[in-house]
């Protein structure tokens, strides 16, 4: 990933170089800084921006500009914690401080390390942007009914909203995120982990409907998904949301598994994004591909599918069953249930072929080979039918269907 700027590395290695030389007792200070005063309204560009404004004009040298500039900020947004960090290091850096760090106790030494690394975190998804035009490899293809898609990258800390247009994905936003305590991958309840996972958003729950604790609102996902469950994985409750009023943001590391946004981020998914029909990836590490690699990825996911629907189309039996897992299970049906199920639907289906409407295709790999797809299908001659999930896995290296199930 290329720096836009070209001097944005420079400005995040100096800002890091002059932190560790006058600022070592500045964290316990900015910590502890409440601000009496009202908010005064935010200017257009957001609190982030004019946070990393204020590292850029340290960089220059203009500290004076900076403390005028942070000032500003954490009076505008008291509760931007970073911001207070910031600012009490600038003033200290005034005052030529002396304490060394590891007189701060415990507490605050924690703190100020969590606080650090959201500001690196900050500053390196803006110093290390996505190649343009590309998009997360699990993105293999959405229909016009997803009008957006969220991709979540938590070795950066960061939220990518993209817009799905005429010409296809387009990035259009991204926001600094917090995830679980204990980082990602989550196994079972409790274990205060973020999934990793491809998944949809189920529902929007505004603030009037939750505790103060989930701030804007929240928009839960659809974890344990049935892969999840293959591997074996529970807990629930896995969501989307803001924080509470009293704070701007949470750091990095230190939620029970959602993925956490600043209030304002919060409400531009609230406003966007769509229950049911909009993706949510979310990966330790985004693998973004070019265009083309991207159709290359499409192309043969379309071709399988392709065959699946003519072998459906076909009225046989013996052609489709082959595409289903020997582990296959969906609603308590195991594969003799569901090969009973298959001739079933085929006889009713009297020779009709099958149409498939607004396909999405995501895709997934960690220890295993993963296809999630998502269809509308229609028999021929018919205007509406059935929304259905298929999970698609590797089995002795032949794609096989292990669960199939309708949403709608």
């Amino acid at each position: 990933m290329a720096d836009p700027e070209g001097k944005l590395g420079l400005v995040i290695r100096s800002w890091t170089a002059w932190r560790q030389g006058a600022l070592l007792a500045a964290g316990l200070w900015a910590a502890g800084l409440v601000f009496a005063a009202a908010a005064t309204p935010v200017p257009p560009t957001s609190p982030e921006a004019r946070l990393i404004q204020v590292y850029r004009l340290v960089q220059a040298g203009r500290t004076r500009e900076a403390l005028e500039q942070a000032e500003s900020l954490t009076r505008d947004v008291p509760n931007f914690q970073l911001a207070q960090l910031v600012y009490g290091d600038l003033l200290l850096v005034r005052q030529k401080p002396r304490a060394p760090a590891e007189d701060l106790p415990p507490a605050a030494r924690e703190q100020m390390a969590q606080l650090r690394r959201e500001a690196d975190q900050r500053l390196a998804a803006l110093a290390e942007r996505p190649p343009s035009g590309a998009l997360p490899r699990e993105f293999v293809e959405l229909p016009p009914s997803s009008r957006h898609a969220i991709a979540v990258d938590a070795s950066r800390s960061r939220l990518y909203l993209f817009e799905n247009g005429r010409h296809g994905l387009k990035l259009v936003a991204d926001h600094y995120v917090s995830v679980g305590r204990l980082g990602v991958g989550k196994q079972v309840q409790g274990d205060q982990r973020t999934p990793l996972g491809v998944y949809f958003i189920t529902s929007r729950l505004d603030p009037v409907q939750l505790q103060d604790f989930y701030g804007a609102g929240a928009l839960p996902l659809n974890y344990p998904n049935e892969y999840d469950r293959r591997q074996g994985r529970t807990g629930h409750g896995i969501w989307l949301h803001g924080v509470p009023s009293q704070n701007y943001a949470r750091t990095p590391q230190s939620t029970d598994g959602c993925v956490v946004l600043a209030n304002g981020d919060m409400q531009q998914l609230l406003r966007d994004v769509s229950p049911r029909t909009t993706p949510v990836v979310i990966s330790q590490a985004l693998q973004w591909v070019t265009p083309a690699q991207a159709e290359s990825g499409r192309a043969a996911a379309r071709h399988l599918i392709e065959q699946w629907r003519a072998a459906r189309s076909s009225g046989d039996p013996r052609r489709l069953l082959p595409f289903y897992s020997s582990q296959f299970s969906a609603g308590g049906a195991d594969a003799v249930d569901w090969a009973r199920t298959v001739e079933k639907d085929l006889r009713a289906a009297q020779g009709r072929a099958t149409e498939l409407k607004d396909m999405s295709i995501l895709a997934w790999r960690d220890k295993d080979d993963l296809l999630v797809v998502t269809f509308g299908l229609v028999l021929k001659g018919q205007r509406t039918g059935q929304v259905k999930r298929q999970y698609w896995g590797k089995e002795g290296g032949q794609w096989k269907i292990f669960f199939e199930g309708a949403i709608g």
